[in-house]
């Protein structure tokens, strides 16, 4: 069984990399590309939310003991995003089946969804590493951050020459930890009651 939990961990952190960035990447360009503004504001919104996704993984790699928690908020915060803005929605449904660039978007959407929801009951399988995953049960949890963490450590050295430890990935994932609540927080008390779940994406600016 530790086995098959290892081999399901692996997986779900592999299709999180490729659902999570690869394809928002892809349908980035493809939007600049098509010039949609609807899905450009999207990704764009949703490259800023995701950006705890990273934080998140300095802080598996420093062995924070709430990195798990920060992943999973990462998630759902992210899967908010995607279905959180009314304009954006109503914009999506006015294009037929046959555009594929609003249809793959639909179909990124239900798969993050999925992903997050998997990610987040394979968590509560070890809901004690949410507050410790530093113990024993939890090391299947660090193992998938660990390969991230070499290649960030050669490349650390390799430009800066100097060594990146795990002391330093935990506290640039806790620096950056706070500022990023800092602007989810300005975002909350001064946008979201002025613009509500309108993305403003038909605006010339894409702020």
């Amino acid at each position: 069984m530790n086995v098959f939990n290892q081999l399901s961990i692996w997986l779900s952190f592999h299709l999180s990399i490729i659902f999570l960035i690869g394809i928002p990447v892809t349908l980035s360009f493809w939007s600049i590309k098509k010039r949609n503004k609807a899905v450009f504001k999207l990704l764009s919104i949703y490259w800023k939310v995701s950006l705890l996704f990273f934080i998140s993984l300095l802080l598996l790699i420093g062995k924070y003991n709430y990195a798990l928690l920060i992943t999973n908020i990462s998630t759902l915060l992210m899967t908010v995003s995607v279905w959180f803005w009314n304009d954006i929605n109503d914009e999506l449904r006015e294009y037929n089946f046959s555009y594929s660039l609003t249809t793959t978007t639909k179909i990124w959407r239900w798969a993050i969804t999925f992903i997050s929801l998997n990610f987040f009951i394979q968590s509560l399988q070890h809901f004690n590493c949410f507050s410790f995953i530093n113990s024993d049960t939890c090391a299947i949890w660090l193992q998938p951050s660990s390969n991230l963490y070499i290649i960030i450590k050669n490349l650390f050295n390799f430009f800066f020459g100097a060594n990146f430890t795990q002391t330093i990935s935990k506290f640039l994932g806790l620096f950056a930890l706070l500022i990023y609540i800092l602007g989810l927080l300005q975002w909350s008390i001064i946008k979201l009651p002025k613009n509500g779940r309108n993305s403003c994406f038909s605006e010339n600016d894409k702020n």
